[in-house]
């Protein structure tokens, strides 16, 4: 399944807007970390309210979470398959020594209805997507700048933290 036309064209907006992005991330840096947390959390939920990932999908399409030790342990015991075949299955080491899933789409995405065929066992990383409501955002900021241009929820919470911030980005 493809994304659905209206998150395309959100993620076309991201694309065009990159630089605004990065110097929009910039300044949120210099504003104060509790209150960009709270208005992340706010925004996160008001966002989803309203998008349907299942009409999406876009992250398990593209991109591989890292993988934990206790992911792989749950993907074994919901798979009924040994941790050891998890890892040689469906896993691989990349550049920063951390597990990964070998191939994108993610093995367990289901091309039909974009459901997971592992959702409650899913690694910690899928469970916590797209971060926007970390407790703690100055931790997430990078990738966050990152999911924007992947996930469209993320593109709009950040349009709306421009009407909520009196910062320039420029």
């Amino acid at each position: 399944m493809a994304v659905c036309k209206e998150y395309n064209q959100l993620l076309q907006k991201a694309v065009s807007k990159k630089t605004h992005t990065r110097q929009f991330f910039n300044a949120v840096r210099r504003e104060d970390p509790m209150y960009i947390t709270r208005l992340f959390q706010q925004l996160h939920e008001e966002v989803f309210r309203e998008i349907d990932c299942l009409k999406c999908a876009n992250c398990c399409n593209t991109i591989s979470p890292v993988i934990t030790d206790r992911d792989v342990q749950k993907m074994a015991r919901a798979l009924k398959i040994k941790p050891s075949e998890v890892a040689s299955t469906y896993l691989m080491i990349d550049d920063e020594n951390d597990y990964v899933f070998k191939s994108t789409p993610c093995p367990f995405l289901d091309n039909i209805d974009n459901t997971c065929r592992i959702y409650e066992s899913r690694p910690k990383a899928c469970r916590e997507y797209p971060h926007t409501n970390h407790p703690d955002m100055r931790k997430v900021l990078n990738i966050t700048y990152k999911n924007t241009f992947i996930c469209p929820a993320v593109y709009l919470i950040i349009n709306e933290m421009e009407k909520y911030l009196n910062i320039k980005p420029y």
